[in-house]
């Protein structure tokens, strides 16, 4: 009756996949839990109820595409930083991990008798690409081979790719356990303290800011090559650390904390909601010159930030401005302050960014000796993602979403694509292991994914010295997996895990087909 029910609802099983799949993601054992990674589990559990019990494909593409693009977009800016200074030896070091991984598919095959079709099968399932597998099927669709050979690789995919998923969350949470890897403490919260001046030829760390500054009894913000004096109040804004190091460094810490008058210099957090302003630098705006007024403090999502003139604004940060009180209101309609204009998504862009991403993944991209392949629907967003994220805005148009936006649709997406694939899936994986090849390519894709994941962790931690969230994330880009990326950010609470992830996907996506190729054609 509930299978019947399903069959004919799909909207149905999808948001039962999803509310069954957050319950099974809240429950810990001995520590662990799979988060949000436990919708494709459940998909996987309902698919195997029933051949056509699964949902619509679009559904699981919708949300790779909404998924992958967020990422980009958001992991953009950092992105060309941290290729630039680590960006080879991460690609080489994922490269390498796949090398290993077709070379253990490639002995598999041969101790265990498969065919061809159906090693480059599990490997593409071992690593969860399905780029890599549709590359595998159009080359023998070329051959004209037969109905049976066309099926050995999708036969070894399936059985194989649940394994996959699975491996590497396992890995990650052993690594973490076994090596003691606490999870990545919250960024300390800013403070300010006044000081009182005695050495003013004092150079203050870049790591604070200089506020309000008491001259003679005036009361005014410090701009850039301000001059201090003996004698002068000034507020230090900072970390708890580098602040207490700058007011000694200043002189002392003045009993009468500047902060506490408001009567000409007047404090208001603000919300970046106008387009006008976000993607421009903090000096760009002029606000000393213009109103007297200054930002001396950002947040962003959950972390504050120090604000400094070469910051960029997004929409959605959360300042903290400093002005005469007079100008205050002047401030606040540049910057917009509305809550409720950072919770849209401007469909615009979004669209045009997204669409932009399709077409990339749609257009051959050739291989030596012939053949091609595409990014698909999955590599192509992301790239057009993180060139769009780094560029920030093009004229009046915005890239980036508000940092709330981007959470919800990125969310969404991946809660789409997880709950598709696991009801696609589940069936021929059922159907499969049920017999003894089944078993076998189930172990055996276990020991691939397996192995070449606690090496990664092992190599990555103990030889190259790489910092665990930053690992996870090149995991979740090797394997090319959502689900992975998720359970590394939960696991790290970081946002790291993501960098990481857009920084290799790309080439680690490329590497799949090229080594399925290869072990189609040994």
């Amino acid at each position: 009756m509930m299978v019947e029910l399903l069959l004919h609802s799909p909207l149905l099983l999808l948001f039962v996949v999803a509310a069954l799949g957050e319950l099974l993601g809240r429950l810990r054992v001995a520590g662990f839990s799979f988060g949000v990674a436990a919708v494709l589990f459940v998909g996987l559990f309902f698919g195997a109820l029933h051949p056509q019990l699964k949902l619509p494909e679009i559904i699981y593409q919708l949300g790779l595409v909404l998924f992958v693009y967020t990422v980009g977009l958001a992991s953009g800016p950092s992105f060309v930083a941290a290729f630039r200074a680590r960006g080879v030896r991460d690609n080489l070091f994922v490269l390498s991990l796949l090398v290993l991984g077709g070379g253990l598919v490639a002995l598999a095959a041969r101790l265990l008798n498969w065919s061809a079709a159906l090693g480059a099968g599990v490997f593409t399932g071992a690593f969860t690409n399905t780029p890599a597998l549709a590359g595998v099927i159009e080359t023998l669709k070329s051959r004209g081979v037969t109905e049976a050979v066309l099926t050995s690789p999708v036969v070894g995919y399936s059985v194989s790719y649940p394994v996959g998923v699975i491996g590497m969350l396992l890995a990650v949470y052993l690594a973490r356990r076994l090596w003691h890897v606490a999870p990545e403490a919250p960024p300390e919260a800013l403070i300010h303290r006044s000081a009182l001046v005695e050495h003013p030829e004092a150079v203050t760390s870049p790591q604070v800011r200089l506020g309000r500054i008491s001259h003679g009894g005036q009361l005014s913000l410090a701009g850039p090559g301000v001059h201090l004096e003996p004698g002068d109040l000034v507020s230090v804004i900072g970390s708890r650390e580098a602040v207490e190091i700058a007011v000694a460094q200043l002189g002392h810490e003045a009993p009468t904390p500047l902060e506490g008058s408001r009567a000409v210099l007047d404090m208001r957090r603000m919300v970046v909601s106008r387009s006008a302003v976000a993607g421009r630098k903090v000096a760009e705006l002029h606000l000393l010159e213009r109103f007297g007024a200054a930002i001396t403090r950002l947040r962003r999502g959950d972390v504050d930030l120090l604000a400094h003139d070469e910051m960029v604004l997004e929409l959605g940060d959360r300042v903290r401005v400093v002005a005469p009180t007079e100008h205050l209101d002047a401030v606040t309609r540049l910057l917009g302050d509305s809550v409720r204009k950072v919770s849209e998504v401007n469909l615009l862009t979004f669209g045009l960014g997204a669409g932009l991403g399709l077409l990339l993944g749609l257009l051959p991209i050739p291989l030596p000796g012939g053949g091609s392949f595409r990014l698909g629907l999955a590599g192509g967003p992301l790239i057009v993602g993180l060139l769009l994220g780094a560029l920030g805005r093009t004229g009046p148009f915005v890239w980036p979403l508000p940092y709330s936006a981007n959470l919800t649709l990125r969310q969404l997406g991946l809660i789409l694509f997880l709950a598709g694939v696991g009801t696609r899936s589940g069936w021929a994986f059922a159907t499969t292991f049920g017999g003894a090849l089944g078993v076998q390519l189930f172990v055996a894709g276990a020991l691939v994914t397996c192995t070449v994941a606690l090496t990664a962790m092992w190599a990555g931690h103990r030889l190259l010295h790489i910092p665990f969230a930053h690992l996870t994330g090149l995991l979740a880009g090797m394997q090319t997996q959502p689900a992975v990326l998720a359970f590394a950010a939960k696991q790290t609470r970081s946002e790291e895990p993501n960098l990481a992830y857009a920084a290799v996907y790309p080439l680690a996506t490329v590497g799949k087909i090229v080594i399925a190729q290869v072990l189609l054609n040994l």
